[in-house]
């Protein structure tokens, strides 16, 4: 079955499936996988509907092709000059200009008709049962569930592919890679299945795209501005996509992975991220001292900053700031406080240094701190308490 699928896709340009439809198939893998020659297999209605639409057009490409050629290479050969044939003289006909177009004014309309049915089904996030928004970031993904069941979850999403499989940058990996290789993550989007899930999309720095194929959704996320899309998905699974919009440096370690579970099991999860958004949940009155912060901030640091500042506080030459002897890390600390909140324009740099108000008043101050009290730094200000943080947020 698998091996006829793929002739089928081979000979038709990823069109015919030998007739049998891919989402029949015994097992569903919601990512790519090796030698994969036809689109994922849909676990969505809507995703079946562009499947077999697509599918549909395909069949109508091969009829056109395999007519106009056919006739054409049956003229060239039936009437070659070695034959004794001579070319017609007439200038006009009547009824083929009549043919060349009726025929595809109704082979438009057969293709359109099907088409923006879908295509209008693709656009309708009316009544959904959960709401969830998806920020692009560089370079991770941050989720907050807005209305349903799960309201008030959230959490960011990164990479977590270890540095050993993808190596340094002009280094070579030291372990093997895995099977999901750049394709997971440290904190999974988790939905119901068979509920309707209305995603919206924005960012907070540059350009970004939300896409997982098995579900046929696919949505850019522009700072500025709100998009939105949905999905039903009626398969228990884990379904991986990624950016697909060139979003900068670490552009291709920015996956997305959804977990679809039973209503039972969601319900489940939902209890838990609220038990342990609560036990995570820092008063911000409590005053810290500065080896804690250090300690917190570094954990902050691991996970948020390093892409673009790098470990070393370096930065990245001629792309992103360094923190090591950076002014605004040594100079005053209310400075860096805003720029953390609120970001801030590096027109030395070609990318702009985003705002992190997701993240805690204490992770922030955390991670001030640290910056403050490491690699070369000696700021004279070298301590940021959350009260700080949540102070200059109100403002």
């Amino acid at each position: 079955m698998t091996y006829a699928t793929r002739l089928g896709a081979m000979l038709f340009g990823l069109a015919a499936t030998a007739g049998i439809p891919a989402w029949a198939a015994p097992e569903i893998t919601g990512r790519p996988v090796e030698r994969q020659l036809n689109m994922q297999p849909p676990v969505t209605g809507v995703g079946v509907d562009i499947y077999n639409l697509h599918n549909y057009m395909m069949w109508i490409c091969l009829a056109i092709f395999v007519g106009v050629f056919g006739v054409m290479f049956y003229s060239v050969f039936k009437h070659r000059k070695s034959l004794g044939h001579k070319p017609a003289t007439f200038h006009e006909s009547t009824a083929v200009e009549i043919a060349w177009t009726v025929v595809p004014f109704l082979i438009v309309i057969g293709m359109a008709l099907p088409a923006t049915k879908t295509v209008v089904a693709l656009k309708d996030t009316s009544n959904a049962d959960i709401t969830i928004k998806a920020t692009g970031m560089q370079w991770k993904w941050g989720y907050d569930y807005l209305k349903g069941e799960g309201e008030g979850i959230s959490f960011l999403s990164n990479l977590s592919t270890p540095r050993e499989q993808i190596g340094l940058p002009g280094q070579p990996a030291t372990q093997p890679k895995t099977e999901n290789y750049l394709l997971e993550v440290d904190n999974e989007m988790v939905v119901p299945v068979g509920k309707k899930i209305r995603m919206v999309f924005t960012a907070n720095d540059v350009i970004h795209a939300w896409t997982i194929p098995a579900f046929a959704i696919k949505q850019d996320a522009i700072p500025g501005f709100v998009r939105d899309g949905w999905f039903k998905a009626d398969k228990i699974g884990v379904y991986r996509g990624n950016c697909v919009e060139l979003c900068g440096k670490d552009h291709a370690f920015m996956p997305i992975v959804v977990r679809v579970v039973s209503a039972e099991d969601y319900t489940a999860w939902v209890e838990g991220e609220k038990k342990k958004m609560a036990a995570l949940a820092d008063d911000p009155n409590k005053v810290w001292t500065i080896d804690e912060l250090k300690t917190r901030g570094e954990q902050v640091y691991a996970a948020n900053c390093v892409a673009c500042h790098q470990a070393n506080g370096k930065g990245v030459p001629n792309a992103f700031a360094p923190l090591d002897g950076s002014e605004i890390v040594n100079g005053p600390k209310h400075p860096q406080i805003d720029i953390l909140l609120n970001g801030q324009d590096t027109p030395r740099y070609p990318s702009m240094m985003p705002g992190w108000k997701q993240l805690s008043d204490t992770e922030i101050a955390a991670v001030i701190t640290y910056t403050r009290n490491t690699w070369s730094n000696k700021a004279a200000e070298n301590i940021v308490q959350p009260a700080e943080v949540l102070a200059a947020r109100s403002k």
